[in-house]
């Protein structure tokens, strides 16, 4: 029996409860590939996972390997699985999780082939984070040339593809973000930078914009200053706190869950291919780092995307 590392949880709770196991390699079944994992990446949503504040609506079977995002090569095929064949490179979101380990079972259908331009590990960066703003940007924000286009919140790792995707769709893009990430935002294309620890984000906004995409947790009051500054018509997207327009304003707000789609991330791929979309990995760790990483999510010190390599 072939042993492979993996980073799992067999309990929630703190940082504490990710535990480093050898398990079977495991066999994939039809319709499934063996996909030998460059790297993961790092979401913050998995720290809520991991702490047990997904269970009534994300339930998970225990013990559970960690790792939404994939990126590797298919090293097996299992019986009657077409569209793929060993020594692919691939990349996708995995909904049952399990990346954070070397070897994962995963839906061929769930995969595209990797960005040829950049190292695979780098792939692993794009599912969940570029789905998610793919859907704000264009899905549910519609942003179009012309428009004036506030991303609060560009300095994580959505953030960084919501600047890209609203810019290349020809907005004004006007990013808030501190100051550890102010270049970062700025070389993603952003028009204009609010640095949000300096003041309130609507004393340096001036005039309304026409979207707002939120993609930080806001506080009641927080939440409703920034509801004021979108334009009467406009819209609000949040992938986080639920941010509610005045009543009367005209104004549409949605609070986006992303989903899994497999032609949405072919097109990322293809922007990534054609030099319109970056992919900002601020660091690289180990497997055996996984809780270090959850520990400073938590503490507010991640910026980009951190990728977890097997």
């Amino acid at each position: 029996m072939t042993m492979m590392k993996t980073a799992r949880i067999h309990e929630y709770g703190d940082t504490s409860v990710i535990r480093h196991d050898a398990v079977a390699r495991p066999r994939p079944a039809s319709g499934e590939v063996l996909v030998q994992v460059a790297a993961t990446s790092f979401n913050p949503t998995e720290s809520a996972l991991r702490a047990g504040l997904l269970h009534a609506f994300l339930p998970v079977d225990l013990p559970y390997t960690l790792g939404w995002d994939v990126a590797g090569t298919v090293v097996e095929i299992g019986l009657g699985t077409e569209g793929r064949a060993v020594g692919d490179r691939v990349v996708g979101r995995l909904d049952g999780g399990g990346a954070a380990a070397e070897y994962v079972r995963a839906p061929a259908a769930l995969l595209v082939p990797a960005p040829a331009s950049v190292p695979l590990a780098h792939a692993a960066a794009l599912p969940v984070a570029g789905l998610t703003a793919w859907q704000a940007v264009f899905e549910h924000g519609k942003v179009t040339a012309g428009q004036r286009v506030l991303v609060n919140g560009a300095g994580g790792g959505v953030g960084g593809f919501v600047t890209q995707l609203a810019k290349h769709a020809g907005a004004e893009v006007i990013a808030t973000a501190g100051p550890r990430s102010t270049e970062a935002v700025r070389r993603q294309g952003a028009d204009r930078l609010i640095d949000y620890t300096a003041g309130p984000v609507g004393d340096a906004l001036g005039s309304p914009v026409d979207t707002l995409l939120n993609l930080v947790p806001l506080s009641p009051p927080d939440a409703a200053a920034l509801a004021t500054l979108v334009r009467p018509g406009g819209r609000i997207v949040s992938i986080a706190t639920p941010i509610e327009p005045a009543v009367g304003t005209g104004v549409s707000a949605r609070h986006l869950v992303a989903r899994n789609d497999v032609t949405h991330l072919a097109a990322l791929v293809e922007l990534v291919d054609a030099a319109a979309l970056s992919i900002d990995v601020s660091e690289s760790r180990p497997l055996a780092d996984l809780a270090d990483v959850h520990h400073l999510s938590e503490s507010g010190r991640i910026r980009g995307k951190v990728l977890i390599i097997p």
